[in-house]
């Protein structure tokens, strides 16, 4: 938790209060359904929280905004986003039904009012977003065609609608097939923590 005030030292009280309850909530259900694994939970702050908040230091969504969580599984990245911007909007998708439960069992928990979590796949989900999120749920060019059609037309955020993406690795020859405009940011620029060595958030313009 030291490591999110760290990080993130402009938290209201709230959300430093919605922060800490979060390892309690997920070691409880996590012990009913495996939704994160188990030797992540010891680090669970700093490899599922603060890697979530990576999209963060790449965008800082406007008021307003709505966003799709793609392949959620228990609420990540979108819970501990939707924490940080309590004035948009989260959509979480997942085609694992028991994940899903877990992902709204942990939004209510936390009085989350902006965050909807959906048994369903990303194809099927009939609505426009500002961003969508996700990390590493499928190759790139999958991710990029599951996608299709599902921003809205006018950007309001710093960067236009698109994909922001956490994954890890070499991707430049998954990316090679990618025909739209894309970024690596890399996470080590905004964290020094070893795990991150060589993590990126990927932005994909729509």
């Amino acid at each position: 938790m030291e490591l999110i005030k760290q990080y993130f030292p402009e938290l209201t009280a709230t959300q430093i209060e919605q922060f800490g309850q979060l390892k309690a909530l997920y070691e409880e259900w996590n012990s009913q359904i495996n939704v994160i694994s188990r030797k992540d939970t010891e680090n669970f702050y700093e490899r599922h929280v603060l890697h979530s908040l990576a999209i963060a230091k790449v965008m800082q969504f406007v008021d307003g905004s709505d966003i799709m969580d793609i392949g959620t599984g228990g609420g990540f990245p979108g819970i501990p986003l939707a924490i940080l911007f309590p004035n948009c909007q989260f959509v979480l998708v997942d085609s694992i039904g028991k994940k899903v439960k877990v992902a709204n069992e942990v939004a209510t928990s936390l009085g989350l009012k902006n965050v909807t979590a959906i048994h369903e796949r990303a194809e099927n989900i009939d609505q426009k977003f500002d961003f969508i999120v996700s990390r590493a749920v499928t190759a790139m060019p999958d991710f990029v065609r599951w996608t299709k059609n599902k921003f809205k037309t006018k950007s309001v955020n710093p960067l236009p609608n698109g994909i922001l993406y956490l994954k890890g690795g070499d991707l430049k020859e998954e990316m090679s097939t990618v025909k739209k405009f894309y970024r690596f940011h890399e996470i080590p620029e905004f964290f020094s923590e070893e795990f991150f060595e060589t993590k990126k958030v990927v932005y994909v313009r729509n």
